[in-house]
């Protein structure tokens, strides 16, 4: 099976040793997307919404970058700081997702890199 390394500059590089996406046998599979600036590195200012459209936009990037997008993903997966910010996150998260939604988890966690609220990861189809 083939394995190609995604990378795109229309969202931040990673801050670690691991790739933005990887694609492997018709599927796209991203690394975890915080609300970093792409230009900045540095998360962006603002509440959860704030931060959740950075994450999604971020997401949208590297997806085009794989040959993908919203529309063919099939699974995602939110990691959210306050499980409290759920139904902020989730009303961003729509915007995003409006036609035949992807599979879902949401989980609550103690940390996210750069203290961000929340984090989004995604698998998605590609040609």
């Amino acid at each position: 099976m083939t394995r190609t390394v995604i990378s795109t500059k229309d969202a931040p590089q990673a801050i670690g040793p691991y790739s933005q996406a990887i694609r492997a046998g018709g599927f796209l599979f991203t690394a975890g997307q915080i609300p970093l600036d792409p230009a900045t590195g540095e998360i962006v200012e603002g509440d959860v919404t704030v931060q959740a459209t950075r994450a999604l936009d971020n997401l949208r990037a590297v997806l085009a970058a794989g040959g993908s997008s919203f529309e063919r993903c099939v699974k995602t997966t939110l990691y959210l700081a306050d499980m409290n910010d759920f139904a902020a996150v989730n009303a961003v998260y729509g915007k995003y997702f409006v036609s035949e939604q992807a599979a879902r988890s949401t989980v609550q966690v103690a940390r996210l890199p750069r203290d961000a609220r929340v984090e989004i990861e995604v698998i998605a189809l590609v040609d």
